[in-house]
């Protein structure tokens, strides 16, 4: 092991390991979770050009990722992924950094889920969202995953499985409706209201996120070093497909893109489905698979993100009793209830500031991994890779280049997002210093 890399202990391995089936459900809805909050994406650049972005963004963001994650993860298949790595190629300060970024941005990340819930909730139900109810329907929502999760990663998987199949259910409904109901009069598109590209390209940023997430869960993964790869592959294509085939069926009906709006595909259905009866089943099949989609992401980033405070502990950067983990299923009990509590804190934000901010934290961190590539491919070119990114060095360096220019754009958007006195940006840079004291401080009381 080269200097600077981290003492992780070995883990034991938990009784029952997940396999490669609910290992794609799983990062599915770490990743999307649905077609759900890709609805804005439409009225923000019509249907061709959400199309366009659809199509365009996992090729510019999500492949390089995925390419990047399937090397990394196959490598080094250890609990706390991307910790690990960042860690092992770069030194102990980098690998904190990437925990941190980490940590911090899946706050936000976290904090979208139940947002999604009471939203389509409230489209279902006004009344029983009004208010303070919305709020703690959503630290219910964190409470109960958080319980879910101390069932252990593989039920987690498990469950994702059929949640997928349930919530997509609605999809194929209106899908096959929409085509059978195709438009043939070839008119001029119905011009959009308010143009605006960019947002909607930071929107598909968002729904094509978390791909590394699932590499903290190695530990639990059967045979990690083949899985990785496999489950990366099959869940980059169903992720696209789910998102490109609702949205270019509705395009095909000439439905007015303005119709649409966050969290609004109940919506789009009832425009749609002429029969009244047909219409609200489908509706409320949608809104329901809207909540389902919601609780599912949570689950599998529940699942992801509490691993890496665990991993930290058995490192010494935080309280060893964060490292606590269940015998029967090796879940690490004490890092969930801890950030469950936190990322309680994160319910007061806007849909659209836990976004940016998301987007912004979250994508650093993912440029750290594209370094930590580039780093151990130099300083231990004999690794054993299962998995190898092809084309050699110059590929693996030019692989974080067209996603360090979508965060770019990420930063401008950011600092035009008023958050109290100061800009989403100036918290994102605050939260990113804050790393850097935490390391400092945590490195000296490790020392004592």
């Amino acid at each position: 092991m080269p200097v600077g890399s981290p003492a992780v202990p070995v883990l034991q391995a938990t009784p029952r390991k997940v396999t490669l089936l609910p290992l794609i459900a799983a990062i599915y809805f770490i990743v999307a979770g649905g077609p759900f909050g890709l609805e804005d994406i439409v009225s923000k650049a019509g249907y061709a050009g959400a199309l366009l972005i659809l199509c365009v963004t996992p090729v510019v963001w999500a492949l390089p990722t995925v390419l990047m994650v399937s090397e990394l993860a196959s490598t080094l298949p250890q609990e706390g992924g991307y910790y690990v790595w960042a860690s092992r190629s770069m030194g102990r300060f980098w690998g904190f950094q990437e925990a941190w970024l980490s940590l911090v941005g899946g706050i936000f990340d976290i904090g979208i889920y139940p947002t999604l819930f009471v939203g389509y909730l409230g489209h279902f139900a006004p009344s029983v969202t009004a208010g303070a109810r919305g709020l703690w329907i959503g630290v219910a929502l964190i409470a109960a995953s958080s319980l879910w999760n101390l069932l252990g990663a593989r039920a987690v998987g498990g469950s994702s499985v059929w949640l997928g199949i349930l919530l997509l259910l609605p999809f194929v409904v209106l899908t096959c409706y929409s085509v059978a109901q195709r438009t043939t009069s070839g008119g001029p598109a119905i011009p959009l209201r308010s143009v605006d590209f960019l947002g909607g390209i930071l929107v598909a940023m968002w729904n094509y996120m978390s791909w590394d997430q699932a590499s903290t869960v190695a530990g639990e993964v059967d045979r990690p070093e083949r899985a990785y790869p496999l489950a990366m592959a099959g869940a980059i294509i169903l992720v696209t497909v789910s998102y490109v085939v609702p949205v270019g069926a509705v395009a095909l009906t000439g439905l007015d893109p303005n119709r649409w709006s966050t969290g609004g595909w109940a919506d789009v259905a009832r425009a749609l489905l002429h029969n009244p009866a047909v219409g609200t089943v489908v509706a409320v099949g949608i809104t329901i698979g809207g909540m389902l989609g919601a609780v599912g992401t949570l689950n599998a980033q529940v699942m992801t993100f509490t691993r890496l405070p665990a991993v930290l502990a058995e490192d010494g950067f935080l309280p060893k009793v964060l490292a606590k983990r269940l015998t029967r299923t090796g879940a690490p009990w004490v890092a969930i209830l801890a950030c469950s509590a936190v990322w309680a804190l994160s319910l007061g934000f806007s849909f659209t500031k836990l976004i940016l901010l998301d987007v912004l934290l979250t994508g650093l961190s993912v440029l750290l991994e594209f370094a930590s590539l580039v780093a151990l491919r130099i300083r231990e070119p004999d690794l054993p890779r299962p998995y190898r990114v092809p084309g050699g060095l110059t590929v693996a360096i030019s692989l974080g280049v067209l996603p360090f220019g979508l965060l770019v754009l990420a930063a401008v958007r950011n600092h035009a997002e008023p958050i109290g006195p100061i800009n989403a940006l100036e918290l994102g840079v605050l939260l990113i210093a804050a790393g850097v004291v935490a390391y400092f401080l945590g490195d000296q009381t490790r020392k004592t």
